[in-house]
């Protein structure tokens, strides 16, 4: 799910124009940044490890000799799982499939009350490393004390991704007026099956799944079975977010695509880290990031910036974060020009990156509503989704006040949370459409340009830092690293 809304590469006007504030004009120049040395740049709660100390996980599920999924027979797997930002799992190894051929699986479950969030289903053991989890389909299922939620979900070998809700309606499933089904937990059997068509939806692919007499059909949006998914397990696995408590849940008499598992023995799966314990630092909204003595992003020499980065919430000032370098003021009355190398280690739904030139008291302005993802006075780029298309790397812009946008994402260059290094810059352009401004966006040599909304540029928006600043609605972590940086600062 994206923060920020727009309709198509003009962006948003949401607010009239504003006057423009008396700033006088600076002249300008270009600083460059290789962190060789930790630079010494101005951070506000970007190191909350004081504050919200690392969770302890545990994890201890696999098989077991008990009965409690209402089996034909004493044996099955589970036991207790928690939600982490680290990957646990429990798994038979398959014949290796892909979105090319059909799947199925089915069985029985019962999980305790309480809050869990658990994947059942079919997934590659060697890319679990967040959520949505690429390489993944099956159901996903949520507990929520009494009762529990299911999701007919995949997510194809490039993170994008698409899920089913199970709903009263079938036929009008994506309607407003469709009511999610809440189904019982407490250990309450229930009989479930996931049936992946390759042919189904225009051959496009279709994930028909079935929950006691109830049906949800996901289709495959447009594109995405293109994207390929390779599948090397079935199996249970946590939901890769970051730490939230856990519940027992039990799931037996499984067959996989046509071979039945009974759970009569031990079936020796393989399981990574689903009897162990740990320190996470993965804690919701744990901020950790600034300067890192690390070398991801590609930079020439060890020593960068980055870390971990949560989505802020404007509405508390303490779970607003930024890091960066004083620069000003500059003003949007002349260009604004930043380059660099950047890394994408870890990606979640529902997360952001933001980063680029924004006004240290505005852009961290305390706000009683979450109206706009985007802070005040903040010229940048956004990591983020929708989930639909995975991550994408697309300018934002917001003045002071309301007026504010984006580049449509589709129309925007994907990055992949894989660790890779990329090129990339971010220009702005203030004479650029017909004077109300453009920026301009490269990754690794593909650039877009979009045009700026009427009213931007007279808002007396000014920049005095750049560097990384937190969203206004609040989500989900990214690791991101940045090196050899080179940015416009004011003589």
């Amino acid at each position: 799910m994206r923060i920020v809304r727009t309709d198509g590469l003009a962006g948003i006007v949401v607010a009239a124009t504003m006057l423009a504030a008396v700033v006088p004009a600076a002249a300008q120049k270009t600083r460059t940044q290789t962190f060789d040395q930790d630079p010494g740049w101005e951070g506000v709660n970007n190191l909350s490890v004081q504050k919200l100390e690392p969770a302890t996980v545990k994890q201890d599920f696999g098989y077991s000799r008990t009965h409690n999924a209402g089996g034909k027979a004493p044996g099955e797997i589970g036991g207790y799982i928690e939600q982490a930002g680290e990957a646990a799992f429990y798994g038979k190894r398959i014949e290796v499939k892909t979105l090319d051929e059909p799947l199925s699986a089915s069985g029985v479950f019962a999980a305790a009350d309480g809050p869990f969030h658990v994947q059942l289903g079919f997934f590659n053991a060697q890319t679990t490393n967040e959520w949505r989890t690429p390489n993944t389909l099956g159901l996903r299922i949520q507990g929520r004390g009494d009762h529990l939620y299911v999701f007919a979900d995949y997510c194809t070998s490039k993170w994008r991704a698409g899920g089913q809700l199970f709903t009263d309606d079938i036929e009008n499933r994506t309607s407003s007026r469709a009511k999610p089904i809440e189904f019982a937990s407490g250990g309450r059997t229930h009989q479930w099956s996931i049936r992946y068509d390759p042919g189904a939806n225009g051959g496009r692919g279709a994930i028909i799944a079935t929950f006691d007499d109830k049906t949800a059909v996901c289709d495959l949006d447009s594109g995405h079975k293109d994207d390929g998914a390779r599948f090397t397990h079935f199996g249970i696995m946590n939901v890769m977010k970051s730490y939230d408590r856990g519940t027992q849940f039990w799931v037996d008499d499984v067959t996989i695509n046509g071979q039945t598992e009974s759970f009569d023995e031990d079936p020796n799966w393989q399981g990574h880290r689903n009897r162990a314990t740990w320190q996470s630092r993965i804690v919701r909204p744990r901020f950790d990031f600034g300067y890192s003595p690390t070398h991801f992003a590609g930079g020439k020499n060890q020593g960068e910036m980055g870390g971990q980065i949560f989505r802020g919430d404007c509405r508390y000032p303490e779970r607003m974060a930024c890091y960066g370098d004083r620069i000003g003021p500059l003003t949007l009355d002349k260009p604004l020009k930043a380059s660099g190398k950047i890394a994408f280690r870890r990606g979640v739904t529902d997360s952001t990156t933001c980063f680029g030139f924004y006004n240290s008291t505005d852009s961290m302005r305390s706000n009683p509503s979450q109206d706009n993802a985007i802070g005040e006075c903040v010229v940048g780029i956004h990591i983020e989704g929708p989930s639909s298309e995975g991550f994408c790397f697309y300018p934002v812009y917001r003045g002071k006040g309301a007026v504010s946008g984006s580049g449509n994402p589709r129309q925007f260059p994907h990055i992949y949370p894989d660790g890779a290094s990329h090129d990339w810059s971010l220009e702005y352009n203030p004479d650029g459409a017909g004077g109300n401004g453009q920026i301009t966006v490269t990754l690794d040599g593909q650039s877009r340009t979009i045009d700026l909304a009427a009213g931007f540029k007279t808002s007396g928006a000014t920049f005095d830092r750049f560097g990384i600043i937190t969203t206004w609605i609040d989500g989900n972590s990214q690791d991101v690293y940045w090196d050899d940086l080179t940015y416009t600062v004011s003589q």
